[in-house]
């Protein structure tokens, strides 16, 4: 069971009993008459292959307060895509699949490209994007909720403790997170977000000094949790990055558009697994090595887009901050793991801080000899403004996709 303290400058919703899911859905199922809502699910083909997934439709299946499933599909020939249409008519709900290697989509996303309008990179940033584009073309939804596909611990109270603070009628939240604590297999887990992400906040408030942008990133239980849900209206003017900052940049995006009273973050999951990147020490353009560089340079950019100066120096200040910071972590949280009975390999962890740390810099250095880049993928606005039938193409194409392979 939670507490009831409330940190930083967002609001949380704690998790104070045991409610009755029958009581949840059954208000969520009174919201919808007025507020309906959608979930999208971004998908490795892969994730069809294994126990998680089907696990998460078994319990999506009996959401009836859901209008709208939609399903971001990478990583699939038309072999694949066929057997996906099988899979996820276990939905009774209307159900989608964007099939994003199928030509239609990607001929789409071959026009876009020649106009710079369209990401880059392949990767769930890229995925959602798209997905985010035909909830808007079908328009269908008031409230959109999404998380990943590999959630082992899946259970039906996630996905409506996630999507309720954006679907009830007398909230005015826009924006709202999912939280939890990362405990699986008698561990703790959720090492770039305990040992990256709030270490490396911490030492750029030391470095920087006070930031409302920091505060904010502060307030997050878990800034990298994959399970958001928000107002339909701020697909419009969202820009994300497609690359593993897509979490962060989707909170600076949410600071930028909105009022903090107007976003939350809500407990929705006692414990939570799901699939484990490798640490990937040997190859920094995998796993967790990866991940923190992308993480690293997402944040880099949105201090720098508040008028933030950096320099070589100031990123070695940054960098050595963070890793004094981060050890002292890695001993809170191995107290925290032997209270609980859990394990906690400290020389793992100061493996992946002596890792993160060098990403800090190389993040840095990429950020400073890159300052033309542009990392995010444009808004749905702007793409609109330039191709004004974009979102009836996409639409257009995704019915195409799915009835000529035999969807609904």
């Amino acid at each position: 069971m939670g507490d009831f303290y409330q940190n930083g400058i967002i609001t949380t919703l704690h998790n104070l009993c045991d409610r009755p899911l029958e009581q949840l859905e059954a208000e969520l199922q009174s919201f919808s008459r007025t507020r309906p809502m959608a979930l999208v699910l971004p998908s490795l083909f892969s994730e069809l292959e294994g126990p998680a997934l089907k696990n998460i439709v078994g319990h999506v299946r009996n959401a009836s307060y859901l209008s709208q499933i939609v399903v971001g599909l990478d990583r699939a020939d038309e072999t694949q895509y066929r057997f996906a249409q099988e899979y996820f008519s276990l939905f009774p709900q209307p159900f989608r699949i964007l099939w994003n290697d199928g030509p239609r989509l990607r001929a789409i996303d071959a026009q876009l490209q020649e106009q710079g309008l369209a990401p880059r990179e392949m990767g769930k940033g890229r995925n959602v994007w798209y997905c985010f584009g035909y909830i808007l073309a079908s328009g269908k939804a008031r409230a959109v909720a999404l998380h990943d596909c590999d959630v082992l611990t899946y259970t039906p109270e996630m996905l409506a403790r996630l999507i309720y603070p954006v679907a009830n009628p007398n909230f005015s939240y826009e924006f709202c997170k999912g939280y939890y604590a990362r405990v699986g297999g008698n561990k703790i887990n959720g090492r770039v977000s305990r040992l990256l992400v709030t270490p490396l906040i911490r030492a750029l408030k030391c470095v920087c000094g006070h930031s409302d942008y920091l505060e904010y990133l502060d307030s997050y239980r878990y800034p990298l949790a994959g399970e958001f849900s928000f107002q339909v209206d701020v697909l419009n003017d969202l820009r994300i990055p497609s690359d593993w900052g897509l979490e962060i940049g989707v909170l600076s995006e949410m600071k930028r558009n909105y009022a903090t009273n107007r976003i939350c973050q809500v407990d929705i999951a006692d414990v939570y697994d799901h699939k484990h990147q490798p640490l990937s020490k040997e190859d920094a353009s995998k796993g967790l090595s990866k991940m923190s560089h992308d993480i690293a340079k997402a944040i880099f950019r949105k201090l720098a887009t508040n008028g933030e100066v950096f320099s070589s120096e100031r990123f070695r200040t940054i960098k050595a901050t963070y890793y004094r910071i981060a050890l002292d972590f890695i001993e809170t949280y191995h107290n925290d793991a032997r209270i609980n009975g859990l394990e906690l390999d400290r020389h793992d962890e100061e493996e992946a801080v002596e890792l993160f740390a060098r990403n800090i810099m190389e993040a840095g250095n990429y950020f400073l000899d890159n300052p033309m880049e542009k990392p995010f993928i444009p808004s749905w606005n702007r793409v609109i403004s330039a191709q004004p039938d974009i979102l009836q193409r996409l639409y257009e194409a995704v019915e195409e996709d799915n009835q000529e392979m035999g969807g609904l």
